[in-house]
């Protein structure tokens, strides 16, 4: 068992979109509360992301207590947080799921700041997809993230991957390039690789179940949208951590174990991982 500390805390409102870094935040059984409640969808409702749109990365959220805003290079829309709007039907990898679509003018707005033709919509609650059973809990639910509730990294982890990232003649990352929502301090390096418990209070955890496999997203400067190059992709190769054969990994996608109910997080709070 470890002992360790909450350096970070970030949700993510519109998948894709850009950050925010948050200093206390609820966890329920879909993740932290509005984190990948909203998605951009194309015209014929597939999800967009920054592997086609880097773009995204530009679309800065803000959440005030009733509502979404949305701003890109200057221009802003606000969106209810509520669920409402027409009810549409989009698809996120796999999935075919039932969303609401609040604001047509916000959906012009979106699509003359991307040059094409976009929604963006809001999850139903109810319609929450499930993990994957090889990996999750069976009762595991998730919002519009790629599969689970939660990102966790580990701030060690990213110092041991920048030094050898430098010492191949690189520049370092920095850890918004793995857009986590929760980010370790005080373990070793490439301890949550071992996956296992992390004790948040009492009996509410989070388990670590998969290792997160990266693509070009982590390429992607998280302020201006530019393709940076081939790190930290190609230090993860050369570290040979691409054990799972789905691509280099780093981070661990994780599972909420909430058995009375919703809690609260915050920066500094002492957890303990257990492998």
């Amino acid at each position: 068992m470890w002992a360790a500390r909450v350096d970070e805390l970030w949700i993510y409102p519109v998948k894709a979109g850009r950050g925010i870094p948050c200093a206390e935040v609820e966890l329920g059984p879909l993740g932290f509360a509005f984190d990948r409640r909203w998605m951009i969808v194309r015209e014929d409702g597939r999800f967009l992301t920054q592997r086609e749109e880097p773009r995204l990365a530009r679309l800065v959220p803000l959440l005030t207590h009733d509502q979404l805003c949305l701003s890109f290079d200057g221009e802003a829309v606000a969106l209810p947080l509520k669920e409402v709007g027409a009810a549409v039907e989009v698809t996120i990898w796999g999935d075919r799921l039932w969303a609401h679509a609040p604001d047509p003018a916000a959906d012009r707005a979106l699509s003359r700041w991307l040059g094409r033709a976009v929604r963006i919509v809001r999850m139903q609650e109810a319609s929450a997809r499930a993990c994957d059973p090889a990996f999750a809990p069976p009762e595991s639910r998730t919002a519009f993230s790629d599969g689970f509730p939660l990102l966790v990294t580990n701030t060690a982890s990213l110092a041991a991957l920048n030094r050898v990232i430098v010492a191949r003649g690189g520049m370092p990352v920095p850890m918004e390039r793995f857009r986590p929502n929760l980010v370790l301090g005080g373990l070793p390096a490439w301890a949550e690789d071992r996956g296992g418990r992390l004790v948040l209070e009492d009996d509410a955890a989070l388990l670590l179940v998969k290792p997160c496999s990266r693509c070009i997203v982590t390429t992607t400067d998280q302020r201006t949208g530019e393709r940076l190059g081939a790190e930290p992709i190609a230090t993860l190769r050369a570290l040979g951590r691409d054990r799972a054969g789905e691509g280099p990994s780093f981070g661990q996608n994780a599972v909420p174990q909430l058995p009375h109910g919703p809690v609260r997080l915050r920066v500094g709070q002492e957890v303990k991982l257990r492998s």
